[in-house]
């Protein structure tokens, strides 16, 4: 299922989430400049291994020069920081598309919801407990980590509780059909649990699954213990948006 938009305008800009997707884009941009062997270091140091969150250190150097094919120069790398960087960092086209696109569509009203900095703020730790949670699943996997679909997966999450009612445009195989936001993102959570346990039978790989599922239950169990704020925030803004139009139209 790709969705299209939704039927759910936002009434005020959303700064933060517009932001974000031209941060990932211009640091897309920027990997497609670099050579191969440039853009393995690059991935590699802003990139998260599971490895070393759990080991709490880099990768000893003779694992290092096998990951990264070469017996030279090795980068260094702050372990910590790279929680934070692999979220805007992507492995190609259809990757950053697709990243893009939902958060486009579903983060807006998250955003509006909950204000611009605290939905920067929700939106980061949703990345971490995306990272976190691969990274418990596989403790030894040496494999980089990267790409915004576990703080994405965190902002549907959110919208899931915030507007489980609002209506999707969504491309079904090949009919283009409005489907509620609950049985869209719905449908999207159980895939990833589906494929997850797939992934750990060793019937699928090269996608961190655990990363959405982490992502998708970080922004979920925020969104419901801070719900009565958030129900209040999204009736002030509404209210307000009513007095604008009642005075100027």
């Amino acid at each position: 299922m790709i969705p299209f938009r939704d039927e759910n305008p936002a009434r005020k800009l959303a700064v933060v989430n517009l932001g974000l997707i031209m941060v990932n884009a211009l640091v897309f941009f920027y990997m497609l400049t670099l050579n191969a062997a440039d853009l393995d270091l690059f991935i590699y140091r802003y990139s998260v291994v599971p490895w070393e969150v759990i080991n709490t250190r880099q990768l000893p150097t003779e694992a290092l020069g096998q990951l990264l094919g070469t017996s030279g120069s090795l980068p260094s790398k702050n372990v910590w920081l790279s929680l934070l960087t692999c979220m805007f960092l992507h492995s190609g086209w259809m990757h950053i598309v697709f990243n893009m696109l939902f958060l486009f569509i579903f983060g807006n009203n998250v955003e509006e919801a909950m204000g611009h900095l605290p939905y920067l703020a929700f939106y980061l730790v949703c990345g971490l407990g995306a990272s976190l949670l691969q990274c418990l699943v596989e403790p030894n996997s040496v494999s980089p980590i990267l790409g915004a679909s576990g703080a994405i997966a965190g902002v549907m999450g959110a919208y899931l509780i915030l507007y489980p009612r609002a209506r999707v445009l969504t491309l079904v195989f090949i009919f283009l059909v409005y489907v509620p936001a609950w049985a869209f993102i719905g449908v999207w959570i159980v895939y990833q649990i589906i494929s997850a346990l797939e992934d750990m039978s060793g019937m699928t790989g090269g996608v961190a699954w655990f990363a959405h599922i982490g992502g998708a239950a970080t922004g979920m169990l925020i969104t419901i213990v801070f719900y009565p704020l958030l129900r209040d925030r999204k009736s002030f803004v509404y209210r307000r948006a009513q007095e604008y139009r009642n005075r100027y139209y």
